[in-house]
């Protein structure tokens, strides 16, 4: 908990208690950095004016000299959603595209950001409108990838968080919030509040596919987005090693037990291409993720080579599926398989039990 934050909020009455915010039991987390302050609140009351008191916070936090802006995120109850009349499905929240698709893996290292970013490339190339969800809070590399690291933050309007763009592709990413080399040091509550707001609160306007960059692993934001986003498939990447693939099926085995329908395996790095001789190198094996997709009963979206064009590409912020290279061509061919599974996929509604 940041103390500048905190004391700053002393001024700031909770509408529960009518006590001090600073000193009730609402902070869930408190940051400051780079002049930005970040607050978490818990859930309050069903007749709170949620709107006014974030109101009176952000004016609180920005008197103080050393805030200049405020992002203040207050959590839902689950229970005083039950408690609500449901309203007619009109007034539900507009689902960010016609189709949300999921790039995963079980851990880190194994290209999953720069292949979300090929894949969404590839389906611009093919007239889809597209956006990228950077949902990797802790290592945002998405502004690299496509050439964005100066870019200014995001900026809010009255019609949401205003997205970057880039290569065609709309853009929000948690590396547009903080300093390149600053690390983000925040507790789950904070990660998780910050990307239900990139998932609610973005004006993305009317895209056909939004790709959301998962963190890598199985932990609170996996299951925050699995479980709040209405995501329509996902797809998992994975070099062709044992050890990367037993990683990638703990990710597998989190989207199943969220009903999320598995469009297929990407195997990235799966051989080195050489530029010269266009001969090819299983540097890591080759072959795993293939085996592994026709275990699991899904389908095999294609193998991704190492080759010096997708490394100067990503470091140089272009998106080599934006041309017609062999990479590029293997991107296109994993998009169009994606896309082919997404139209046979199906995700059951939930079951929703009463009790008394």
């Amino acid at each position: 908990m940041n103390d500048i934050v905190l004391n700053a909020l002393a001024s700031v009455a909770d509408p529960a208690t009518g006590a001090p915010l600073n000193r009730s039991d609402r902070i869930d987390g408190a940051d400051l950095r780079d002049g930005v302050a970040t607050l978490v609140l818990k859930p309050g009351g069903a007749d709170e004016d949620a709107g006014a008191l974030r109101q009176a916070i952000q004016t609180a936090l920005t008197a103080h000299p050393e805030i200049e802006r405020a992002r203040v995120i207050i959590e839902t109850s689950l229970s005083a959603k039950a408690s609500k009349p449901v309203k007619p499905e009109s007034s539900a929240p507009k689902a960010p595209a016609k189709a949300v698709i999921a790039v995963a893996s079980g851990k880190g290292g194994v290209g999953k950001s720069t292949t979300a970013a090929n894949l969404a490339a590839a389906c611009v190339k093919m007239g889809l409108s597209v956006g990228l969800m950077d949902a990797d809070v802790y290592g945002p590399s998405a502004p690299r990838i496509f050439g964005l690291t100066g870019a200014p933050g995001l900026q809010k309007t009255d019609g949401g968080i205003e997205p970057l763009e880039a290569h065609g592709v709309k853009l929000v990413s948690m590396g547009f919030l903080v300093g390149e080399r600053d690390p983000v040091v925040w507790r789950g509550p904070m990660v998780t509040g910050a990307i239900r707001q990139f998932l609610n609160e973005v004006n993305w306007g009317d895209l056909d596919v939004l790709i959301i960059d998962m963190p890598p692993g199985t932990g609170d934001a996996q299951l925050a987005i699995a479980q709040s986003a209405p995501i329509s498939g996902v797809v998992i990447v994975s070099t062709p090693q044992t050890l990367a693939l037993d990683d990638a099926r703990k990710a597998v085995a989190l989207f199943d037990r969220t009903a999320i329908p598995i469009l297929g395996i990407v195997e990235n790095m799966s051989f080195f291409l050489c530029p010269s001789c266009g001969e090819g190198t299983e540097i890591f094996g080759r072959g795993g993720a293939r085996a592994e997709a026709e275990l699991l009963g899904v389908p095999f979206l294609g193998e991704i080579p190492l080759h010096p064009e997708l490394r100067e590409a990503s470091d140089e912020g272009r998106l080599v599926a934006s041309g017609d290279g062999p990479v590029a061509k293997a991107f296109h061919r994993a998009a169009s398989g994606m896309l082919h599974a997404l139209e046979g996929a199906h995700r059951p509604a939930p079951e929703i039990v009463f009790e008394d």
